[in-house]
């Protein structure tokens, strides 16, 4: 299986930002990491292994980053302020930097990746993707959060607002990224466990926001035994790019 790390410094982060890339060929996934973990954190828990037998069949190749999440949500010393700017700054880095690396190595400059992530990396996923529905094909959200206030002691800006998927979406109304979403051409799947540590409620929060937006999507609700942790996460994943890509 192809295995290639490259990365750059990003201008707009002021970082150097690593990017993995997995398989040679097949269907682009962008995943983001976990809470304040790195490109390589899916790779190290066996989520890789759990659909290598996709990516070396050529269905998929994956690409994986780093998150900011250490210097801003996660950042007990930063000002919400400041949170929230590293939020706002991580999300063009993904549209303006990965997103072109990911078209070039794919060879196509229309492809739409794929974009999922895992516990705050579903909040990641989820953001970008309903910010930025035309750049992307669909999202596989895994027992995520999707409110971040919390995060933010009371503090509220136009950057909270707008990186917060449970305060824009109830008010999406434009002409061109809602109707993208209600086409039915962008897959969405929201997954959410029953067991220790999940939160089913954040699943059921979203999926009533899409539905109430006309949004197609996909709520799938595992059993009580379904804990938030890896070895649930590596049968989710190998469950839905098979049921997609195999």
């Amino acid at each position: 299986m192809r295995r290639d790390i490259t990365g750059w410094y990003s201008e707009r982060l002021y970082m150097n930002m690593p990017i993995v890339a997995y398989g040679h060929s097949g269907y682009p996934i962008l995943m983001l990491p976990t809470a304040a973990a790195d490109y390589l954190e899916y790779e190290r828990f066996y989520l890789i292994d759990a659909i290598k037998h996709h990516i070396e069949a050529g269905h998929v190749r994956v690409y994986s980053v780093n998150s900011v999440n250490r210097h801003s949500l996660l950042n007990d010393s930063a000002s919400p302020d400041i949170k929230m700017e590293y939020q706002s700054r991580y999300d063009s880095y993904l549209i303006n930097e990965v997103l072109p690396f990911i078209r070039h190595d794919c060879g196509s400059a229309s492809v739409l990746p794929l974009v999922s992530g895992i516990s705050l990396g579903a909040y990641l996923a989820a953001n970008t993707f309903f910010k930025h529905p035309d750049q992307y094909g669909g999202a596989i959200l895994l027992a995520g959060s999707y409110n971040i206030r919390h995060y933010l002691d009371g503090y509220y800006d136009d950057n909270s607002y707008f990186n917060n998927p449970m305060d824009y979406l109830p008010n999406l109304s434009d002409n061109y990224h809602l109707p993208i979403l209600q086409s039915g051409t962008r897959k969405i799947i929201i997954y959410t466990g029953q067991g220790a540590y999940e939160a089913p409620e954040r699943a059921y929060d979203l999926s009533r926001v899409l539905s109430g937006k006309g949004i197609p999507h996909e709520l799938d609700v595992w059993g009580h035994d379904v804990n938030h942790d890896w070895p649930w996460w590596r049968k989710a994943m190998d469950f839905y790019v098979s049921r997609l890509f195999g």
